[in-house]
């Protein structure tokens, strides 16, 4: 068995060198462990580096991209199964009734979903005021979407200061860049009515200039 660790639920990236260096050293789908750490990405060392190459369709990294931000454990092992399928069959993709297409499919619509319903739903509300106010928010997702979702608020919302509290990440905006912290245990979700509360509690560590990861997304592009 080969065992790939990822950095975080969403390291596409990761998955995406991983996938790369399996497919190249012929490691089947049935012989790998996908797992999630938390601080950087490993892949097995037995695997041998190699500078071969093969090429997917864009339709396929686009299908990967969202489907990654799916809550289900076994995505990941999904998509490699894809795309070792698709070396012998590049038009698998349009096999909608292949059950692992179909699978990936409904994921995909479910994050698209999902992240509609934090585009409407997300409400803000003014904590302090003037030039010390700042708009807070709480949003619990179904799937790990914040930072996908979060420059369409850094676009519609450019001229006031926001953060979207979640129990995964929390994303915030300054005006110039965004920036995602860690989230907010779910015992510790706030109601509207602690909503100030909380948000006071972790504005330090939300702000702490070391503990943030700016975007490199260009959130003023549509």
């Amino acid at each position: 068995m080969r065992s790939i660790t990822l950095a975080s639920e969403t390291d596409f990236d990761g998955w995406r060198k991983a996938a790369r260096t399996l497919i190249l050293n012929e490691v089947r789908p049935s012989d790998v462990i996908w797992s999630v750490r938390g601080d950087a990405s490993a892949i097995d060392p037995s695997l041998e580096a190699t500078n071969g190459a093969f090429s997917v369709s864009a339709k396929f990294v686009e299908l990967a991209q969202v489907t990654i931000l799916h809550r289900d454990i076994r995505r990941f092992a999904l998509l490699y199964r894809l795309l070792w399928r698709m070396r012998g069959d590049h038009d698998l993709l349009g096999a909608i009734d292949n059950p692992d297409v179909a699978r990936v499919s409904v994921m995909a619509r479910d994050v698209h979903r999902d992240m509609h319903r934090m585009h409407h739903s997300v409400r803000f509300r003014e904590i302090g005021r003037e030039q010390k106010s700042h708009y807070v928010a709480w949003f619990e997702p179904e799937h790990h979407i914040v930072e996908r979702a979060a420059p369409f608020f850094a676009r519609r919302f450019a001229d006031m200061p926001w953060s979207i509290l979640t129990r995964d990440v929390c994303a915030n905006w300054d005006g110039h860049a965004v920036s995602i912290t860690a989230g907010i245990t779910k015992t510790e979700a706030p109601t509207a009515d602690r909503l100030e509360e909380i948000w006071r509690r972790y504005h330090t560590s939300i702000f702490n200039p070391a503990r943030l990861k700016t975007m490199h997304n260009d959130v003023h592009k549509k």
